[in-house]
């Protein structure tokens, strides 16, 4: 079914359920959607550039805006290299072999990973109660769903969640790596997740809470793009292309709609 288009301001309880549950399919991203581990990806982050600006002496310091606009939502180098940028910061781009260190932007990437799978390891990582109550609500209904990540680590955080079992697709940094396809907020991979599911994007949801991503959603056809308030903010995921705002997945839930009914 192709949705009619729905601004945030319009849509009451009822008519978030009946959105999310009308799709042909729904495409997640991980990282702030289902799991938080967008905190750990951020203190990761955090910690990566810390060092890296103590060691060439870079200022002004990282902060959690340079988080929000240059990394959240897009692959690891991509997302080395933006910040980089953002400070005049040149470093040769080396290769994804290249062992953790502070020489190229790949070597950065990888000592990022590091850190984030150190972490992760240490604190494991639990779903998002509300995100978990919709999966389960729309498996009972047979939409099919899957998961469109940047993230590398995606099928390991799955399964420390306890969520690997539910996605027949998984379109993850490593298959976007593989298949040549480029990062969000280009609409490539959301475009392959829709191919490997069979559905049409304008009939298939997206759920994001990057700005990248609801943009990647956006530019792929994708209707509706729902965005998830996990400190984006409501109104810039709405000016990069969403269609319904949320802070949390509970709300597009049938007990939302009974709550409020």
């Amino acid at each position: 079914m192709i949705l009619s288009t729905c601004l945030a301001h319009d849509v009451g309880t009822l008519g978030r359920v009946t959105i999310i549950q009308q799709a042909q399919a729904v495409l997640f991203d991980l990282d702030g959607v289902l799991t938080p581990t967008a905190l750990v990806h951020e203190r990761a982050w955090r910690r990566l550039f810390e060092t890296v600006f103590a060691h060439y002496g870079v200022s002004p310091d990282y902060t959690a805006d340079d988080y929000l606009r240059y990394v959240d939502g897009r692959p690891r180098y991509e997302g080395v290299a933006a910040v980089l940028a953002s400070r005049k910061l040149t470093l040769p781009i080396g290769t994804p072999e290249d062992e953790p260190g502070l020489d190229t932007v790949c070597s950065l990437g990888n000592m990022k990973n590091d850190l984030f799978t150190a972490v992760l390891a240490a604190d494991g990582v639990q779903a998002y109660p509300g995100s978990v109550a919709l999966l389960e609500e729309l498996r009972a209904a047979r939409v099919p769903v899957g998961v469109v990540s940047s993230s590398r680590n995606a099928r390991r955080v799955l399964s420390a969640a306890g969520l690997d079992g539910n996605f027949p697709v998984i379109v993850d940094g490593v298959h976007a790596a593989a298949a040549g396809l480029p990062g969000k907020p280009a609409p490539d991979t959301y475009l392959e997740g829709a191919r490997m599911l069979d559905v049409d994007p304008r009939g298939t949801a997206v759920v994001e809470d990057a700005l990248s991503g609801v943009a990647a959603g956006r530019a792929g056809g994708f209707h509706p793009v729902i965005g998830v308030n996990r400190g984006a903010g409501r109104d810039a995921l709405l000016e990069a292309g969403a269609d319904l705002v949320v802070n949390d997945l509970a709300e597009l839930t049938s007990a939302a709609r009974e709550e409020n009914a």
